[in-house]
């Protein structure tokens, strides 16, 4: 009986390196692997003669359908799937109201709420998604009632929870710790904002009061010491407790030391970077002014170094996008604190990164493939994602790497009109992406009917891992 897809004539970008070859699937999933001549007969066949073949791009920190992000399920995974990116994890806000905060009057926060509830509306809102997503429950609120449904939210498929340490919604280290004891008897993954919200906050009052209110200005309210401080508590927090500890958009040598600390084998502990982080310092402040403003913020040229070396060596397992879109107009501001943080790159994340490791720093396609794909699958119990082999899911990129191209927002399928990357040329181009062995994007934008699957996940099993030496 024929497969309905073969794969031939291009090169397999794998953890393990990059091998000339073909694929055939069925039925969504692959079916087997190897030279032209082996595989199976099919229904149809793509030719990708010339071209690379990676695996889909996971990413675990998205932010779609929030209080910080005007985009929604539909246009925030079109940006998803015309930029590789086959699988998202998105935040189930615990005691969101479900107004934008910038749009509200008040707080966008109740004092108390279900995760449970913040899941299922996530799910309701999701039935546009063109690529497959899982949630994180997000707790925020210090209310030790919350701990009661955690068993029920690792039931549902949600095994990893998101805290914060610093805004409205931040918590304590004494709530920490007692989540934590909770969230280790359930083999589930805490995932940690860290920056230490008193610094951060005497910091910016200082700048308020001077009237110190330019872009430039605002990397010193939140400093590399405040982020490692944060990091260092909650860590050992996590460690104390045996719970399973993933620090999310590291950006600083200092947080990133405070991490390796405490990593070991990284049967416990894992962190990510983000992409911005590893192509932008903060003179970006003085050249985008706030449009590149984010929280933590960009840092010195030393940092971005430290994010690729911890990224070699296994420090850091990941390259996630911490993808928020606003627009122009709600970023451009008289003082920086009145800007909304994040930026947008969904769309753009493979390309810039792939231009960066790959083109200017040498690094192998393994190592692409192992911090956009394979890692934050394997980090967040999804087995069947961020592989091309025999019984993963058939989600694929088909890439480029000769093509070169100048970013424009102007391109963009999410709903931001704009980009921190705007003007950059790189080298490697997304041209189309497939879910599950079907067509979902190309160069022209997403391609049938939205097709993506809420990803209900198992507490994952996290193996000893290293980096490339």
């Amino acid at each position: 009986m024929a497969a309905d897809l073969r794969v031939v004539g291009g090169t397999l970008a794998t953890a393990q390196g990059t091998v000339d070859a073909g694929f055939a699937v069925e039925d969504g999933a692959i079916v087997a692997v190897g030279n032209e001549r082996h595989l199976p007969d099919a229904d149809d066949t793509l030719d990708v003669s010339g071209k690379m073949v990676l695996p889909g791009v996971v990413d675990p920190h998205v932010h779609i359908n929030g209080f910080n992000s005007i985009d929604t399920y539909e246009t925030g995974t079109a940006a998803a799937a015309r930029g590789g990116v086959t699988t998202v994890i998105n935040f189930a806000w615990q005691t969101w109201t479900g107004e934008r905060e910038r749009d509200a009057d008040d707080s966008v926060w109740a004092d108390s709420g279900s995760l449970l509830d913040a899941i299922n509306r996530q799910k309701e809102s999701a039935s546009a998604a063109y690529v497959d997503y899982g949630l994180h429950a997000t707790v925020t609120a210090e209310d030790r009632s919350v701990f009661e449904e955690f068993e029920a939210v690792v039931e549902a498929g949600v095994p990893s929870f998101k805290f914060f340490t610093v805004y409205d919604v931040g918590v304590s280290n004494g709530f920490l710790r007692l989540a934590f004891d909770r969230l280790a008897d359930l083999d589930a993954v805490a995932v940690l904002h860290t920056e230490d919200d008193s610094v951060c906050q005497a910091l910016t009052d200082e700048q308020r009061c001077s009237g110190r209110g330019q872009p430039t200005d605002y990397p010193e309210t939140r400093p590399d010491y405040a982020e490692a401080m944060a990091l260092s508590d909650a860590v050992t927090l996590a460690t104390e407790t045996d719970c399973k500890y993933y620090g999310i958009h590291t950006t600083s040598r200092a947080a990133v030391d405070e991490l390796a600390a405490a990593r070991e084998d990284g049967t416990r502990v894992r962190g990510e970077t983000c992409p911005h982080f590893t192509t932008l310092t903060e003179d970006a402040y003085a050249e985008q002014g706030t449009m590149a403003l984010q929280s933590p913020p960009l840092r010195t040229a030393d940092d971005v170094e430290a994010m690729f070396e911890s990224l070699r060596d296994g420090t850091l397992d990941v390259v996630s996008t911490d993808h928020v879109a606003s627009t122009r107009t709600e970023k451009t501001v008289e003082n920086w604190w009145d800007c909304p943080f994040g930026v947008n790159s969904l769309q753009t994340a493979l390309p810039v990164f792939h231009d960066e490791a790959v083109n200017r720093r040498g690094l192998p396609y393994s190592f692409l493939v192992r911090v956009l794909s394979r890692n934050p699958a394997e980090t967040f119990g999804l087995p069947q994602k961020g592989r091309l082999a025999v019984g993963a899911d058939a989600d694929f990129v088909v890439f480029d790497p000769s093509e070169s191209y100048e970013i424009s927002a102007t391109d963009n399928a999410s709903l931001a009109d704009y980009s921190i990357y705007e003007g950059r040329e790189v080298t490697g181009k997304v041209i189309q992406t497939y879910l599950g062995g079907q067509l979902i994007a190309d160069d022209a934008g997403v391609i049938g009917r939205p097709r993506g699957e809420f990803l209900a996940r198992d507490s994952p099993t996290w193996d000893p891992q290293g980096g490339m030496e």
